[in-house]
Formats: structure tokens, sequence, C-alpha cells
């Protein structure tokens, strides 16, 4: 039997996030953020824009790419190009438009490096990580439902989340687990002896041994967590950030425990209203093995439904599926 080794997510109590400043980007659902080697912000919307902004000063927006689909996961690579992972086209790298030169925000290159898997569609493609060697490790959240129906997944809990890995030199991807529910943010360890999976629908990340004497086995870094698991990052010091799309709720939790058939149906039921996330604001960072360091969230923020959380010179960076910009805080607890 595979060894569970798992840490429940209980804190002494939240701290308070600190106050948030936003930055306009001129399209919505910034859903992940990075930063790139000039310390600006790359992000992607919903009409397949890829954008850059500074996080400090001024906040000037520049187009560098446009996907043709929708943009959600990113990670810079080493030489300056971006791993993008597109819910309608696939695992893409991209190079920003401004560093090939032509600066008109339109012609940034886009490569598609995996559209399909063992000879089916990828499907609604959501986060990546890159190790030093290359390899790529990324998820797919869902193979029945499309990130328009995303919710549809989380009340299914049809766990049919991949998380896959695609070699240095590129080719055939593997897949490495196959029945997450909703597998979406994906993080290595320092040493890359792990790889860590958020599964939104059951408020955990699932950890993957890559090295040493437990490599193959799956176990859970942390588990019970107080919401919705999005986007994962590692900062400098090893915390894994982790983005809270939503708090859990009592009626939620309960359908988690009803036959599938139930299920189903308030899935059918709920398809057409629109979607009202709660108004608060909520991040985690955790301690490499599986301890709460941070735990931060503000009410009434006027920013809902955090799908991304990034650590960078002395700030946190949050993104969002539906809010029209990013925001940017101060680190609590920085000297």
């Amino acid at each position: 039997m595979t060894p569970r080794l798992s840490v429940t997510a209980r804190t002494a109590g939240p701290g308070v996030l600190p106050p948030l400043r936003p930055i306009p980007l001129g399209g919505t659902g910034p859903e992940d953020v990075a930063v790139d080697r000039e310390g600006r912000v790359v992000t992607g919307v919903a009409d397949g824009r890829i954008l850059r902004v500074r996080p400090r000063g001024p906040a000037r927006v520049e187009q560098i790419a446009r996907t043709g689909g929708r943009p959600l996961g990113l990670e810079v690579l080493p030489d300056g190009r971006l791993l993008v992972c597109d819910a309608e086209r696939g695992l893409l790298r991209v190079t920003p438009e401004a560093d090939s030169g032509s600066g008109t925000g339109s012609t940034g290159r886009v490569e598609v490096l995996v559209d399909r898997v063992a000879g089916e569609p990828l499907g609604f493609c959501s986060s990546a990580a890159t190790a030093a060697d290359g390899t790529v490790y990324f998820t797919a959240s869902s193979r029945r439902f499309a990130l328009q129906e995303w919710v549809g997944d989380l009340l299914e809990r049809t766990a049919t989340g991949r998380l896959l890995r695609l070699p240095p030199g590129g080719g055939e991807p593997e897949v490495l687990l196959d029945d997450l529910d909703f597998a979406n943010g994906v993080v290595l360890a320092e040493d890359e002896s792990w790889v860590a999976v958020a599964e939104t629908g059951a408020y955990r990340l699932t950890r993957l041994w890559l090295s040493g004497p437990r490599t193959g086995q799956r176990d859970t870094l942390v588990e019970d967590l107080p919401g919705f698991p999005g986007n994962l990052s590692r900062g400098t010091d090893g915390t894994v950030w982790v983005a809270l799309a939503g708090p859990r709720q009592r009626p939620l939790d309960w359908l988690r425990r009803a036959p599938a058939s139930v299920r189903r149906a308030v899935w059918r039921a709920a398809r057409p209203l629109p979607i009202r996330p709660l108004p608060v604001a909520r991040v985690l960072g955790i301690g490499p093995g599986g301890r709460i360091r941070h735990d931060l969230r503000q009410r009434g923020a006027g920013y809902r439904m955090v799908t991304s959380v990034y650590a960078h010179d002395g700030m946190l960076i949050l993104g969002s599926l539906l809010e029209k910009g990013i925001v940017v805080c101060e680190l609590p607890g920085r000297a």
C-alpha cells in the first residue's frame, strides 16, 4: 500500500491579508500570474492575450503575444520564453513579441508543444512547472468538462484530472497520475524530489515522489484545506503558495458525499445559473513538510475568486479567473 503521509491544514488562526492595490489590465480573468527576469508580472486574459506589467510604479500594460485560445497557467523559462497552459489549445511555448523585436503586440511566436495525449485531445490544460533539466510537469483538469463548465466537474466529481510529464526534448507526454479530482496548480520541491498538484475538488495537495527511496509513490502533502486550491507557486524561501479560489461551504461538502445521480442532478439545475463567488480573498503559504506558514485572508476586499498567488520582492501578486486586473500587496512579516 502506498504510504499516506499528510498534514491536515490547521493553523492557530488566519492572519489579515494586507490592503490590495489593483492594477487594471484592460482584460478579464488573469487566472495565473508569474514574474519574468526583469521583475515584470506576466499573465493571460480571457480574449487570448498575454500581458506584461510592472507591479510597482506606473502600470503600463504591454501585450506580448496572443495564443488564439484561453491562457491559464504560465511559467517563465530560463531563456525568457513562456510556457502557457491554454484551456483550448493545449501546452504552448511562447516567445514574447518584445523579445523578438517587433514590438506591435500581436505577433509573439506561439508553438504548440502538446495538444494530444495517446491520440486523444489533451483538453483543459491548466498549469505547469518546469524542472532544471527542462522536464515539464503539467495538468489537465478534466477529461469531461471544458473550462466554461468547470463548476460541473467540481459538482459531479468526475476525478478525471491528470498530471503529465513532457521530456526535455519534447515527444509523447507521459501520464503520471490520471484520477485527480480537478487537477489544477503544479509545483516542484526545491530539490525536485517531488512534484505536488492541487486537487481543487478534494481540498488537498497531492504529492508524487520523483527521487529517493519513495520514487513513484503518491501521498498527500496537505489535506483538508479551508477552500478550493487553485494555482501553486514556490517562493525563494521554499514556501509553497496556494491560492484559494473560494471557501468551503457545507452544502458542497455534503454534495461530495451524495450519490453520483444526485450530483449530476444538482449540476443540471445549477448549469444555467451565474457564478457568484463569495467576496473573500485568501491565500496560504505552506512549508516543505506540509505545515502552514501563512494563512492570510481579507473579506470584502473587492477582489473575488483568487486563483493564483506569487511572492516576489516583498510582495504578493494575486490573479483571478473573474476579475479585470491583478492586485498586489505587501508580504506580511517582511523585515
